[in-house]
Order: structure tokens, then sequence, then C-alpha cells
């Protein structure tokens, strides 16, 4: 007896999440505007950029503007130094949060849990509201125009966050798997280097990307410590010199934040995946 074939149905959509689908896209559409506003503004003709009628397209793409950048003295020193300041950052913070969330995790001590409550609270004192006080521990230890002035304010104010992340992390790794690691004759330093250090790797990924972006976009530290010494700037100090008051270059300023952002969407490219289980693993929490 042959039976029926039975057609699949089609799929239906329904309402509510074409609703949500759409609104993500008009989000989303929202949100990439002004990065599309910036790129294209750095290959419009000065005479486009300046109009009283700005058009979303151009019809004379220039590299004039990037080449105003690029011709800019001192230019590649600023990346460099951007480099290395965002780098030091990401490296230190990340190591020293993974020791501190492993040992407020780990470890019962006393005034521990006042100790992540002052995490918090580092968290929720404004940036600005600290500045001046820097500005003056930086003058007597003797950091101003230099570097270190810049990479250790961002280490301190990147390492409440991460330590606070990482601490579901580490505590989500079973303390059995420890004890089994210390019965085959493992070390503390080797169980926390080869077996824990792995594990929340991937939280590792999500904080480092917070602190590559506060560091790398960082202008109140650049412009407040480097004072005198334009050697030791960074490259959004480097973009005060296409912005004047009266005649300001639009051009220049938005090829100088288009090339910018190209360090951290290749970021961005190369720990996606990791940032994507890190930020899971941290909501799973």
């Amino acid at each position: 007896m042959n039976l029926p074939l039975r057609l699949p149905r089609p799929r239906v959509r329904r309402p509510w999440r074409l609703a949500a689908e759409a609104s993500a896209l008009l989000i989303a559409v929202v949100v990439a505007f002004p990065l599309y506003w910036m790129v294209l503004s750095a290959f419009k003709p000065a005479g486009e950029i300046e109009s009283s009628e700005p058009r979303p397209w151009t019809l004379a793409p220039t590299l004039d503007s990037f080449r105003r950048v690029f011709g800019q003295q001192e230019f590649d020193r600023y990346f460099l130094n951007s480099l290395l300041v965002a780098g030091t950052v990401v490296v230190a913070s990340a190591l020293i949060a993974f020791l501190a969330a492993t040992a407020v995790t780990r470890f019962r001590f006393r005034f521990r849990t006042t100790l992540l409550i002052m995490f918090l609270v580092a968290q929720m004192v404004p940036v600005e509201a600290l500045t001046i006080p820097l500005f003056f521990l930086m003058r007597d230890a003797g950091q101003l125009n230099t570097l270190g002035s810049l990479i250790l304010p961002h280490i301190a104010f990147s390492l409440p966050f991460a330590i606070w992340m990482l601490r579901g992390f580490v505590k989500a790794v079973p303390e059995a798997l420890e004890e089994a690691a210390h019965m085959d004759g493992a070390s503390r330093s080797r169980f926390l280097w080869q077996i824990l250090f792995p594990l929340v790797f991937p939280g590792l990924v999500a904080t480092s990307v917070f602190s590559f972006i506060s560091t790398w976009n960082d202008f109140l530290f650049a412009k407040s410590f480097i004072i005198s010494d334009t050697s030791q700037s960074t490259l959004p100090m480097a973009l005060l010199v296409f912005y004047k008051p009266d005649d300001p270059d639009w051009g220049g300023v938005m090829a100088g934040s288009t090339v910018m952002t190209i360090p951290v969407l290749v970021f961005f490219v190369l720990v996606q995946r990791r940032l994507v289980s890190g930020l899971g693993g941290a909501v799973k929490d």
C-alpha cells in the first residue's frame, strides 16, 4: 500500500520575529552610519566636505586627505606609540587580572568580599574626576611626558572590570580538576598556567578587547600627561594637527580617524571567535 507523500510545510516566520529582525537591522544601520560617514568624508574632496548640501555619496573620491595624514611629521611614531601603549596594557592587565581573579576565587582570606566591593566602587568613579590627582601623582613620580604615564593609569582602570569578569570563568572550573592535577603530581603553578589558563583564555580575550579599545582611543590622559614632549604622543593627539578652530581640516580628521579604526577592526577579526565564547561564558555565569 502506497502512502501519500507529505510535502514539508513552508516555514512561516512569526510576526514578532520579523519585527525583531527588522528592529535589529534598523539599529545596526543607525550604529554603522557614523562609521560610514567617517570613511566617506575621508575620501571626499574638500569642496564636497564643506558643501552646504552634504550628500551620502561621492562621485569623485580622492586620497588627498590620506596623503596629508601620512605626510604628517612623526605620524608613524605616534602610531607605534599607540601600539606600544595598547599592547602593554592588554598583556599586563590580562595577566594581573588572571592572577587576581584566581586568588579571590580559590583562596579564602579576610576582607575578600570587601576587596571585591572596592573593585566595583572603582568602576563607578568617573575618569575625569581622577585626572587631576593622577596628574600630580605622575608628576611626583617623574612620569610626565613618558608613555608610562599612559600605561599605568589604563592598567589600573582596566583591572576592576577584568577581575570581575574573569572571576566567573575561574569559578566555573571545578575544584575537582585541581585536586586531580595535584594527585597526578602537578604543582600549583603548573596547574595555574597549563590547565587553568587555557580554560579561562576566552575570558581573557573578552576583557582584552575592552582594554584595547579604551586605551587605543584615549585622548584625556594623552592630553593631560604628555605636555611638552610630542615624541611621546599617541594617535588621538595627532588628530589635533588637523583640527584648528578657525579652519579645521575635516578631511584630515576623518582620514586620521579611519586609520585609527583599522587596528581595532583587525584586532576584532583576530579574536572574534574567542570573543564570542568569552562573552557567552560571562553571561552564563
